[in-house]
């Protein structure tokens, strides 16, 4: 039988000594029962549920630490300006997606943002080779990051979020290749002969993949990308704005723009020199961050999965601190939204509103 429950002012100080008596069990069988081991009769773990339950016992987590060997305690690592993160959507979207994944499989999340190498060589020892995390999800990172180096030479589990350029580490991304190939057979198919090119920054991943997909999309139509047709757009809507301008001279009749935050500024420039989309122009974004109303047309873009590839990104983590080898990759799968940016609703085969 089960022993007097206490009152509920005298939970707080229930000890897993406590929690053993009330089920008439040892202080070591409650341990094994709260730490999921086997070797425990189902009576056993019956009663020791039921007491847990009735109390509203939570074990304390430095103990259960020491028994495990587990903190159950992750970091997310935002290494960009802060300024950056609370403005673009696609932080929020991928935190959502982490904390989603982290509560689901109880584990306390902990950000992590460094604004500059000096803070981050500071803030770095304290809070990752301290053994206070299990393991780390790492994104925004620049190609030949130190940070990703570091990390992997303290010997913790690492995934990231966007293809590593060198090192063997875990990852999870969105098909950039994949995607901007799809954009470039998509205008080419719109029968535009003249495409142009907003590139992102090729010193991330990101970027540098779009880039590549892109043109090589174009060349098995056989269409060529030429100088005069590409422009840098620094994943800022000031940076398309700019870009397009330089653009404008040459005269395009289609473009791809490799991340929706530069769409938005090249589309108010197009807006501002009195060309129509999609009548003299046809644009074509990526990431679906954007949401249709926010752009006059709406704009066509690949939606990449961001809030999914945060969840992933927890289940690979979870895979590799509980012994799984690495590295384990996985790249989800980006679909082409067509708006009115390229005048083809009417035959579209996907369509979002």
């Amino acid at each position: 039988a089960l022993g007097a429950i206490p009152k509920f002012g005298e939970f707080m100080s229930l000890t897993l000594q406590d929690i053993g008596r009330l089920a008439g069990v040892s202080r070591s069988t409650a341990s094994r029962v709260i730490n999921g081991h086997a070797s425990v009769s189902p009576d056993v773990r019956r009663r020791v549920e039921e007491v847990i339950e009735r109390t509203g016992f939570t074990p304390n987590a430095a103990a259960r630490s020491l028994v495990s060997g587990r903190s159950g305690v992750i970091g997310l690592v935002i290494p960009s300006n802060v300024h950056a993160l609370f403005e673009d959507p696609y932080f929020s979207r991928l935190i959502q997606g982490v904390s989603g994944a982290a509560n689901d499989s109880d584990l306390t999340l902990s950000l992590f943002l460094f604004q500059n190498e000096a803070e981050e060589a500071k803030l770095y020892p304290r809070v990752v080779t301290s053994g206070f995390l299990d393991g780390l999800i790492v994104t925004a990172t620049r190609m030949n990051d130190p940070l990703l180096a570091r990390a992997a030479d303290d010997d913790i589990p690492i995934v990231m979020v966007g293809r590593p350029d060198a090192l063997s580490i875990s990852y999870v991304d969105a098909d950039n290749h994949g995607g901007a190939m799809q954009a470039a057979t998509h205008l080419v198919g719109l029968g535009h002969k003249r495409i142009a090119l907003i590139e992102a920054p090729v010193n991330t991943t990101a970027g540098l993949d779009r880039l590549n997909g892109f043109i090589e999309g174009l060349a098995v139509h056989d269409v060529a990308l030429p100088p005069n047709l590409r422009a840098k757009g620094k994943f800022t809507a000031l940076g398309g704005y700019e870009a397009m301008h330089q653009l404008l001279a040459h005269r395009p009749d289609a473009v791809f723009i490799a991340s929706d935050t530069m769409a938005v500024g090249a589309l108010r420039a197009l807006a501002e020199a009195g060309v129509r989309v999609p009548e003299d122009i046809a644009v074509v974004g990526f990431d679906g961050l954007t949401p249709a109303t926010a752009t006059t047309p709406a704009l066509t873009t690949l939606r990449q999965p961001v809030a999914q590839t945060g969840r992933r990104s927890v289940d690979l983590l979870n895979r590799l601190v509980s012994g799984e080898d690495g590295p384990i990759i996985e790249i989800l799968p980006v679909d082409l939204v067509i708006r009115e940016s390229c005048g083809d609703t009417a035959t579209a085969i996907r369509r979002s509103i």
